[in-house]
């Protein structure tokens, strides 16, 4: 484990309540980054990162310094995100705005692209977006934290608390599923 994290969770323990700050500042983006990529929201993404923290700084005296603080804290961001997403309902879920936040917006380099390529980038980015919400809540985070976050699948299976063999048949529907939104994607081209 981390050192630093170590003295700073032996500081929160010991009373200074203040010192859990720092484990926040330290951990917050990656936590924020995962839970953007499971909730498809930043305003989801914020109340979660908030979640996380609460229900860490809660259940700081049950963490076993055996691991690392920043794996257990992302373990319980996933949890939040899930549950975050399970609450807003797959009706919700899956229907598609049409809008993009900002983060989501397609970046262009100085030279002005012409609006055929605008177009394609936006319906690319919207097909994505809808693709990515057709998938259950426990396969997106499965295939986030694998695909995007790299993880191993036994990182996985920790994360979501499931046996292995079900994370790896999380990621293999999800991919399914991918595939055919993509393949249909071909159709109408």
């Amino acid at each position: 484990m981390d050192k630093n994290d170590h003295a700073t969770i032996q500081a929160v323990l010991s009373g200074d309540k203040e010192a859990y700050g720092a484990l926040v500042a330290h951990h917050s983006r990656s936590v924020f980054r995962v839970a953007y990529r499971i909730t498809g929201n930043e305003a989801d993404a914020d109340e979660v990162v908030q979640d996380a923290f609460m229900r860490g700084y809660r259940k700081l005296e049950s963490f076993e310094s055996r691991s690392n603080f920043g794996t257990w804290i992302y373990r319980i961001a996933v949890r939040c995100a899930l549950d975050k997403v399970s609450r807003r309902g797959n009706a919700s879920n899956r229907a598609s705005t049409g809008t993009e936040t900002e983060s989501e917006a397609v970046q262009v380099p100085d030279r002005a692209p012409d609006p055929e390529a605008l177009l394609l980038s936006g319906e690319i980015g919207a097909f994505r977006e809808s693709a990515m919400h057709s998938l259950t809540p426990l396969e997106r985070a499965a295939f986030t934290l694998r695909h995007m976050e790299d993880c191993s699948m036994e990182e996985i299976a920790a994360a979501l608390e499931i046996a292995p063999n079900a994370a790896k048949q999380a990621i293999y529907r999800a991919i399914h599923k991918l595939r055919h939104r993509l393949a249909l994607l071909k159709v109408r081209t």
